[in-house]
């Protein structure tokens, strides 16, 4: 039978072998999960606009599509922007560049509203028309949910969407990301009136008017999902009102 000494050290030199392991693990992995979170966070802005395209091409292609096709500015709730380095002191980075995808969004909403950053995508489309992305993020029933809405050079019209969710219901909430017909309902509607005073989108449960330009039928049995994006959409396209204003 083994001493109580000996198990104590077998346990303490069993820990420092595993904290070890465990160490170099996360530090050889790191890169690696920084390379699929980029290219994750790529795609999801690529499909507000051209989401055909995205679910065919490969993650190279992605890196060189978003590279050549995509210009990323961040700006705070002033709406001045903020260049790299401004990024890089502001949020402490060390090993990234400040880039608009390198902001943590979900981080970015922990904080106070005066003290965050918003990403802005700009695409150039096949027809030479400009379009601006911006990240909205909010809350569904069970979790954060969240969004990346493509606005026309005029800054009203939606011109495609795409949204994602951390813990929605399958066949209910989750149907903002799984339903392709539910981001697409939002193409052609309008944030602003005719007046240009910010109206935003309702997601209207029991079917939206077709004639209403600021409205989209929600999804069945997905009331507080729905009214989640709502919500979302009223806050977080605001955000970007000062930013939008000086393009």
């Amino acid at each position: 039978m083994h001493s109580t000494r000996y198990i104590y050290t077998f346990v303490l030199v069993m820990t420092v072998v595993v904290a070890v392991i465990l160490a170099g693990m996360n530090t050889f992995l790191k890169e690696i999960h920084q390379k699929n979170e980029a290219i994750f966070n790529k795609r999801a802005v690529l499909k507000a606009v051209i989401p055909a395209e995205v679910d065919a091409m490969s993650d190279e292609e992605i890196i060189a599509f978003f590279s050549k096709n995509v210009t990323q500015q961040v700006f705070n709730m002033e709406g001045k922007e903020f260049f790299p380095a401004d990024v890089k002191d502001a949020r402490n980075f060390k090993d990234k560049k400040g880039q608009a995808e390198d902001l943590d969004l979900k981080k970015e909403k922990k904080k106070d509203e005066k003290d965050r950053l918003h990403p802005l995508y700009t695409y150039v489309d096949k027809n030479g028309k400009t379009n601006y992305i911006t990240a909205v993020r909010g809350s569904g029933l069970w979790d954060e949910i969240w969004g990346y809405i493509a606005l026309a050079e005029d800054k009203s019209t939606i011109v495609g969407t795409s949204f994602d969710h951390q813990g929605e219901t399958p066949g209910l909430g989750a149907e903002i990301k799984d339903n392709p017909t539910f981001p697409t309902s939002f193409n052609g509607k309008k944030i602003l009136d005719k007046d240009g005073n910010f109206v935003s989108i309702n997601v209207k449960k029991g079917g939206a008017d077709k004639d209403n330009p600021h409205a989209v039928d929600g999804i069945s049995g997905a009331t507080v999902t729905c009214d989640g994006v709502t919500e979302m959409l009223e806050r977080g396209l605001q955000y970007y009102a000062p930013a939008l204003a000086k393009k």
